[in-house]
């Protein structure tokens, strides 16, 4: 399988359009577009019955000490663990592609809903519920695409692989408010071919100008 995108070249910096979080002057980050990439594959092996789509951010850090910490940034060589920033099932055998901003435009304050999608996919919780969950005004379930927003003092910069799956089954063997986790796991014996792509992103002013 083939994967490309006309949001952001392969290894190219992701555009604020589709980011969660974008660099403010004032109060280090504000709200950006929010928008899910275009997303295009081909070269697709016989018997696909239907596609998993998911995108992970690799970078983020397993201790919250010194994330956006004035006056800290987060140490480059602090282990890094997976963050789900979109799971998305039962993408029908038959498509190619998905529009830029067709699953999201803009961010949902405690989520958007799910997990029942567009054109009978289904999308599961990405890790913004598990983030938000003590906030008061942003805790929810965050079904579907919300896009980059890494911590804005992290010293290294983020990479986000977005990889599409092709399936032997129609639906995948998830219920309910699944997980990225959960998806990994049910993908297992049932993946004919899959293909990545990665885009980058960070809100570290330092960084961002280099």
């Amino acid at each position: 399988m083939k994967l490309h995108s006309e949001s952001f070249p392969d290894q190219g910096v992701i555009p604020e359009r589709n980011a969660f979080g974008r660099i403010d002057p004032q109060s280090h980050v504000a709200l950006a577009g929010n928008r899910n990439p275009h997303l295009a594959w081909s070269d697709v092996p016989d018997g696909t019955r239907s596609f998993v789509v998911l995108c992970v951010d690799s970078d983020v850090p397993t201790k919250p000490d010194d994330v956006n910490q004035v006056g800290r940034e987060v140490p480059a060589d602090l282990p890094r663990t997976d963050f789900y920033h979109w799971v998305l099932v039962d993408v029908g055998a038959d498509v190619r592609a998905l529009a830029e901003g067709s699953y999201s435009n803009g961010i949902t304050p405690r989520g958007k809903a799910g997990p029942l999608a567009l054109d009978g996919t289904r999308q599961g919780l990405n890790d913004y519920t598990g983030w938000f969950a003590v906030d008061r005004d942003m805790n929810g379930d965050y079904f579907g695409y919300d896009g980059p927003c890494p911590p804005w003092n992290d010293s290294i910069i983020h990479h986000y692989a977005f990889t599409v799956y092709a399936l032997d089954v129609a639906e995948l063997d998830v219920s309910g408010r699944f997980t990225g986790a959960q998806v990994k796991a049910a993908l297992q014996g049932h993946v004919l071919a899959q293909a990545s792509i990665s885009g980058t992103y960070t809100l570290n002013p330092r960084l961002h100008a280099l």
